[in-house]
């Protein structure tokens, strides 16, 4: 999925680029109707396709080892809001679905005993159902083409927060909280191409919320040490309008 994603990026960078560079002509897109550019409409639609890669950011009690967080790419995916404000700012709603997955890995130091090899791991699943209100700063557009920043506060619900279990680390479930809340900040490029509007994107996205669910036990070596526990990644999106 994401070597076809990548794939995908390029070749419809490859098209706009061609119409920038060789034929310079300014292209009037609108997938829906024929009218002509609809930058000026009041609201659009559209959808975005993307990866992720989220990790943890960890503050602790006591100066111990580190917590080892393995990450791996993650998918996104959902719809998308448009409400023009002028011709340089935008309001957006992005309701989507995040999934990721994260690996941690704790030192002996952390266990009094001799833990076993399935004490010393934990893997967190993840899927949110993610919804942020952005706000787009764009500049005038370039011939094809026109760069923006883009950011602002997002709410998720965590399916796989797993924060009502009776159980905890104790009996292998490690839990989180439900309802997080993020901020996103990030940049990207309007590509516009005959029958659409591409834009690729790069997110940095961070948690507000302590995320971690403490162990019944105050001195659990899983979540005794943890002060805070909050998402922070990184998000690779492809609009399509």
């Amino acid at each position: 999925m994401k070597n076809a994603l990548i794939l995908i990026c390029a070749l419809f960078v490859m098209q706009t680029t061609h119409a920038q560079l060789f034929t310079k002509e300014k292209v009037m897109y609108d997938g829906n109707s024929g009218r002509g550019t609809t930058d000026y409409n009041l609201l659009r639609w559209g959808y975005f396709l993307g990866i992720n890669f989220m990790d943890f950011n960890f503050d602790y009690n006591q100066d111990m080892r580190d917590i080892y967080i393995k990450r791996t790419p993650g998918f996104n995916v959902g719809l998308i809001g448009n409400l023009r404000v002028n011709d340089y700012f935008d309001l957006r709603l992005e309701p989507g679905l995040v999934m990721t997955n994260r690996k941690f890995y704790y030192s002996r130091s952390y266990f009094s005993g001799t833990p076993s090899n399935n004490d010393l791991f934990r893997e967190v699943r993840s899927t949110y159902i993610y919804v942020p209100l952005l706000l787009k700063i764009s500049t005038k557009r370039i011939n094809n083409f026109k760069p923006f920043i883009i950011g602002g506060f997002a709410a998720a619900i965590n399916l796989s927060s797993n924060e009502n279990n009776v159980d905890d680390n104790k009996n292998g479930q490690f839990r989180m909280k439900s309802h997080p809340f993020f901020y996103e900040l990030g940049f990207g490029i309007d590509f516009y191409l005959f029958n659409f509007k591409f834009s690729p994107s790069i997110r940095g996205v961070f948690s507000m919320t302590d995320e971690l669910v403490r162990d019944e036990d105050p001195s659990s070596p899983w979540t005794g040490n943890v002060k805070s526990m909050q998402t922070r990644g990184v998000y690779l999106n492809f609009t399509f309008q």
